[in-house]
């Protein structure tokens, strides 16, 4: 029984909903964190940094693409071997190493015409210069949608927020060596039924995990159920089931063969991992490797604001927020609100309240967000939303009182 989708970004949830996530040492996930390594890199000495790099990973490979426009000098292709080497590939047994591995780096300098619209918005009020004299205008066009739900503290859908756990918790295992045998690559997914937009049933966990050579895959589930399932999701096992009879462990059998010795990886091919696990609609962009100028990014993060501070005013128990830019305009040229029936006002006052609280021309975004810093590489793997362990401006559910008065709540 699946989700029955009714108007524009608005879900019934009535059915079973999935959704799943990667391990730090996916091969796309690695992609993504070198990606935000090299951005990170450039924000550290060069805050107005233009940053647009894509990675490829494939067996003995690492190729660097894109833009970069920077006063910082920088080693990618260090900072490619240090990224890899931190996330475990540093042993040739595993088919990647960052000791051995090729970087090719084919990155050049932004686009003349991308920068001047970045840089002289169509939009020339004052309020778009900051204190360095910057003008901020978009630098893409696009729409980007933003999500929160109260099921969870961390306001994400709860399949996401449990697939995260997971992973994560595959991660920490393998590094502390609490499970002996874990290799980096990893997967999982969590089923959860709804009834009335309540989440009432887990119903499955799928955990696929890399590992060595010659290990009982059954002593390996009952290793993984006992020191990662139970102790992150105990509390969830009120649906009544026990959690043995919950977990699809290594579905395919073995899984010794892992990461980019086994399968490609590219920079923004889990857009749906990084985000609502599906639970939302996503505008398309990908966010590593693209400086706030980048509204894919930028954008998507002050969606986000402006939904946490929606459901965290008690304003609704669900928002989706959609914004839309185009190149060299700082306003966005559409704001489309939806509490899904569950706010305390009409959606439309509540934009009108969104419109006078948050301001969300591009260059505003990234002074109220403080997005010039180094602060993406850690969002490259488990998500960039619903983080308890970084401090993320994004998350942060500080203009509550203010929409509360704007919105006559």
């Amino acid at each position: 029984m699946g989700l029955e989708l009714t108007t524009v970004g608005e879900v019934r949830v009535s059915g079973s909903f999935t959704s799943e996530s990667v391990t730090e040492g996916h091969p796309d996930k690695i992609a993504d964190q070198i990606s935000d390594a090299i951005l990170d890199a450039c924000l550290q000495h060069d805050p107005r940094a233009r940053v647009a790099c894509e990675t490829l990973v494939a067996p003995g490979n690492v190729v660097l693409a894109g833009e970069i426009t920077t006063t910082a000098e920088i080693d990618r292709a260090a900072i490619a071997r240090e990224t890899i080497a931190r996330i475990g590939y540093d042993d040739p047994e595993l088919g990647f190493d960052a000791a051995t591995v090729r970087v090719t780096d084919l990155i050049g300098e932004q686009s003349s015409e991308i920068a001047a619209g970045v840089a002289r918005s169509l939009e020339s009020r004052a309020g778009n210069i900051d204190a360095a004299g910057f003008v901020a205008g978009a630098g893409d066009q696009g729409m980007m949608f933003g999500y929160a739900t109260d099921e969870t503290a961390e306001l994400l859908p709860r399949p996401i927020a449990l697939a995260h756990e997971l992973a994560r918790g595959l991660a920490d295992v393998r590094r502390s060596g609490a499970i002996a045998g874990l290799r980096p690559d990893g997967k999982t997914q969590v089923t959860v039924r709804y009834e009335n937009g309540v989440p009432v049933e887990l119903e499955r966990i799928v955990i696929s995990t890399q590992h060595d050579p010659g290990i009982d895959q059954d002593d390996l589930r009952d290793a993984v159920i006992k020191d990662v399932v139970v102790p992150l999701i105990f509390d969830e096992l009120f649906f009544g089931s026990a959690a043995d009879g919950l977990v699809m462990f290594n579905p395919s059998g073995s899984f010794v063969s892992g990461g980019p010795a086994a399968d490609a990886g590219l920079t923004g091919r889990k857009i749906i991992v990084d985000t609502y696990g599906g639970m939302a609609p996503h505008g398309g962009g990908a966010f590593s490797g693209k400086d706030p100028s980048k509204v894919d990014r930028s954008g998507a993060y002050a969606a986000r604001h402006v939904a946490c501070n929606i459901v965290a005013a008690g304003l609704a128990s669900r928002c989706l927020v959609q914004l839309a830019y185009a190149i060299g305009v700082a306003e966005p040229l559409s704001l489309f609100l939806s509490t899904y029936g569950t706010g305390t006002a009409p959606d439309s006052l509540l934009a009108a309240a969104v419109r006078a609280v948050f301001d969300l021309r591009a260059g505003a975004i990234r002074t109220a967000l403080e997005l010039d810093r180094p602060i993406y590489q850690p969002t490259a793997a488990y998500g960039h939303f619903g983080r308890p362990d970084l401090d993320l401006p994004w998350e942060r559910t500080d203009r509550v009182g203010e929409l509360r008065e704007a919105a006559g709540c």
